[in-house]
Order: structure tokens, then C-alpha cells, then sequence
């Protein structure tokens, strides 16, 4: 239980900063699954608008402080990995 003023603070603004992240990782993995679908169905062209997607979308979240810079680096990796193999 907060005792102060500003920790009260912090808690509110705890609860909302992890509502957005919530939010921010769900639709990376959502980005993510697109990317595999796309590449599962061969429609390079497909392929290729989610792979854009998904890392305009992974570099918005390292922006925002919801993932680090290697961890970003590594799932957008992963995805180019799957895609270079159409």
C-alpha cells in the first residue's frame, strides 16, 4: 500500500503504462503471425507488405521503451530468415 503522494502516482501511471504494453506486444505477435501466414500461403508479395509492417511495428516498440534494441534485432531477423526462404 503506497503511502506517499508521488508512489500513488506511480501506481496509476504503473497500471497504464502496462495496459499499453500489453497492447504493443499482443500486436507484434500478431504482426508476426501475419508474416508466417503469408509466407506459408508463398504469396511473395504479401510476404513482403507484412514483413514491412512487422518492423515498422518492432521499431516503434523499441521507440516506446517496450522491448530492447537486441531483442528487437532478433525477431526481426527471425522474420527476414522466413521470408529469404520463399
Amino acid at each position: 500500500m503506497a503511502l506517499t503522494k508521488s508512489q500513488k502516482k506511480r501506481d496509476r501511471q504503473a497500471i497504464v503504462n502496462r495496459a499499453r504494453n500489453r497492447a504493443v506486444r499482443s500486436e507484434l505477435k500478431t504482426r508476426a503471425r501475419q508474416v508466417e501466414e503469408a509466407a506459408a500461403s508463398g504469396d511473395r508479395e504479401a510476404t513482403q507488405q507484412a514483413l514491412r509492417v512487422a518492423q515498422k511495428r518492432i521499431d516503434q516498440a523499441i521507440a516506446k521503451g517496450v522491448l530492447k534494441k537486441n531483442t528487437a534485432g532478433r525477431r526481426k531477423a527471425k522474420l527476414e530468415r522466413l521470408v529469404s526462404g520463399l
